[in-house]
């Protein structure tokens, strides 16, 4: 082998080597990249992607709820579970299963999915029909949504009895009707 041959051959062996070392750097650059732009991956974007679906929800003073997941919105979802639709407020969510492994970032949802719970209550206030509301602590109100105020409803619990449930305290609506 001449002295020009041995050159190339070095010269392909660090051309080789720089090749590896830029690679490496690449798998770590892109690595980094992923985990930083899944950060910014929200439980809400991740049900959005699994509308329709068959989900499993953990719900905090609830337990499991198992259902169609019909709406995603801001702040909570619609799931239709055993002929009744449950609003769930994703505060409340411990766990999902079922859920679609990918996402729908919130700049591309629909504007009806800015409505806050405050518009599925006043829809089942309209309509009348009793629910029960499950609070986070395992208590519950059975009863009708009457009036939905800025941050609370009034659950007519009995006949001229009413209860103030405050949003905050809410895990969900399972809707009677």
């Amino acid at each position: 082998m001449g002295w020009d041959e041995e050159l190339f051959a070095v010269l392909d062996e660090l051309e080789q080597q720089a090749e590896a070392l830029y690679d490496a750097d690449r798998e770590a650059e892109v690595a980094d990249r992923t985990r930083a732009e899944y950060g910014a991956v929200t439980l809400a974007s991740r049900l959005m992607a699994s509308l329709e679906d068959e989900v499993s929800l953990e719900v905090g003073g609830v337990g499991r709820l198992s259902g169609t997941l019909r709406r995603v919105a801001t702040g909570w979802l619609l799931l239709e579970a055993a002929g009744s639709e449950w609003v769930v407020l994703l505060d409340a969510v411990v766990a999902v299963t079922g859920a679609s492994s990918r996402s729908v970032p919130e700049v591309a949802w629909s504007p009806i999915t800015r409505l806050g719970v405050g518009s599925a209550l006043r829809r089942l206030a309209e309509a009348g029909e009793r629910c029960v509301v499950h609070r986070v602590d395992g208590g519950r109100s059975d009863g009708v949504v009457r009036r939905v105020g800025q941050d609370f409803c009034e659950v007519e619990v009995a006949a001229g009895r009413v209860e103030l449930v405050a949003f905050a305290s809410i895990a969900s609506v399972q809707s009677r009707g």
